[in-house]
């Protein structure tokens, strides 16, 4: 039997993905990527935005179409499940199963019940989160490891705390475990991931933790595994500590890159966002970390047109990319979310001007993207090789601790450790670099 898994939206999603394909490993199904060939296709969707949740609905109706066809079992999973999970079946008939985010713990009895061709049981939804053991895929060196999961900060213009809910925390101890499976597994970097991971918080009879604390933990117990690289992502600005800065800075293995969602530039804005923080506040953390961790990069996600958007609101937002200095950035144009209170807002904005100032934003963005590689020309950077280039075959593909590819001459041998690498030229968003050390 073979399956086909297609994942859209967050890291999260991956994460759940992959530990789908676990369950389905352990049932001995196997991968394929071919729909003639798949037994079981699964869409694990998103809906964050409405160009995502119409990109869900177009696959499944084309998914739907060949079921007339071809025989497969058709599972829907992710947040448009968990939104949409009365009405999908009914909108599409063809769909086999619809798994939403508090049911995702039922999926080995719907691989069960294909292996046994018996009839699935009614499922319960489940009021918490259940967190998967294991996230890891097949081969790969790098793995997302979820440590909390859902979201208390109700953004007015974001979907994500009605279809992921509210903040809950995955134990230390799970988490470590799951770390030396990893490494046992060749795993060399990990991010570890949540819709905010800032306001991680872990209280039972033994422990009551914070993320400063976790990450501090996790830093000192990868140190003695094959994993040598971590990241996290999302960060809040809102519940970015000094703590967690210096945790940061105090451990070399954790990556010199930062992930720090600002949205917008506008305090005016960002006040009707809920995003509980000044441009101010924002641009001191920005501070912070350049003088704490010198060599950092940042990126962000920025989204522009938000009801009541004036022209000044984007120039404000401008000019703070330019202070902060990203080295990429996530943009996207507004676009209403049903149930979410931006959504019925005044003062929305036309798409057609919502579109030209993306524009101007991401012409920006490019600009700075050239800037901060620049700086990094004629510096020694430690790369973890990912892959062969896909550009020319006695090149390998890297990736630095800020985040930023490499390609150097070298031996595929060398796939899976990390070197010290002379940046010498920018091609692209790409570095050219020579190889100086293997450093294992």
């Amino acid at each position: 039997m073979k399956y086909l898994i297609e994942t859209y939206g967050c890291q999260m999603n991956k994460a759940e993905s992959a530990a789908l394909q676990q369950t389905l490993h352990a049932y001995n199904w196997e991968e394929t990527q071919e729909i003639a060939q798949a037994d079981f296709v699964i869409i694990n969707t998103c809906v964050v935005r409405a160009t995502a949740e119409n990109r869900a609905w177009s696959r499944i109706k084309q998914l739907c179409a060949l079921k007339k066809q071809k025989h497969f079992y058709l599972l829907i999973t992710g947040c448009l499940a968990e939104n949409q999970k009365n009405s999908i079946q009914t909108l599409a008939p063809e769909v086999d199963f619809v798994l939403g985010n508090f049911q995702k713990n039922n999926f080995e009895a719907i691989v069960q019940s294909i292996d046994k061709r018996i009839k699935t049981p009614q499922f319960e939804e489940k009021p918490v989160y259940q967190f998967s053991t294991y996230h890891g895929t097949r081969g790969a060196l790098q793995a997302l490891v979820p440590i909390s999961h859902g979201c208390n900060n109700f953004c007015t213009y974001c979907i994500v705390p009605y279809v992921r809910g509210r903040e809950t925390a995955r134990s230390p101890e799970s988490i470590l475990y799951e770390l030396d499976a990893l490494a046992a597994n060749g795993v060399r970097e990990i991010t570890l991931i949540g819709q905010n991971v800032n306001s991680y918080q872990w209280n039972d009879a033994t422990l009551n933790i914070g993320f400063a604390k976790l990450l501090d933990m996790i830093a000192e117990h990868c140190k003695h595994t094959a994993i040598q690289r971590i990241r996290f992502l999302t960060s809040h600005p809102k519940d970015l500590s000094f703590d967690i800065i210096n945790i940061m800075k105090k451990h070399e293995i954790i990556a010199k890159h930062l992930h720090l969602c600002v949205q917008h530039g506008s305090d005016t804005i960002l006040k009707a966002m809920n995003r509980h923080y000044t441009s101010e506040h924002y641009l001191n953390l920005v501070q912070l970390l350049r003088k704490e961790i010198p060599e950092i990069t940042l990126s962000t996600d920025i989204l522009i047109g938000f009801p009541g958007e004036i022209e000044e609101d984007v120039t404000k937002t401008i000019e703070l990319m330019k202070q902060a200095q990203f080295i990429y950035s996530f943009m996207y144009y507004y676009n209403p979310r049903k149930g979410t209170p931006a959504a019925s807002m005044p003062n929305q904005i036309p798409v057609a001007t919502k579109k030209e100032r993306l524009a101007r934003i991401i012409a920006v963005q490019k600009e700075l993207t050239r800037t901060v590689m620049q700086k990094f020309i004629g510096k020694k950077l430690i790369v973890l090789v990912e892959g062969i280039s896909k550009r020319k075959k006695t090149e390998l593909l890297a990736r630095t601790e800020q985040d930023i590819m490499v390609c150097f001459e070298g031996d595929q041998s060398l796939i899976g450790k990390f070197c010290m690498v002379d940046i010498s030229s920018i091609s692209g968003n790409t570095f050219k670099g020579k190889l100086l050390q293997v450093l294992e």
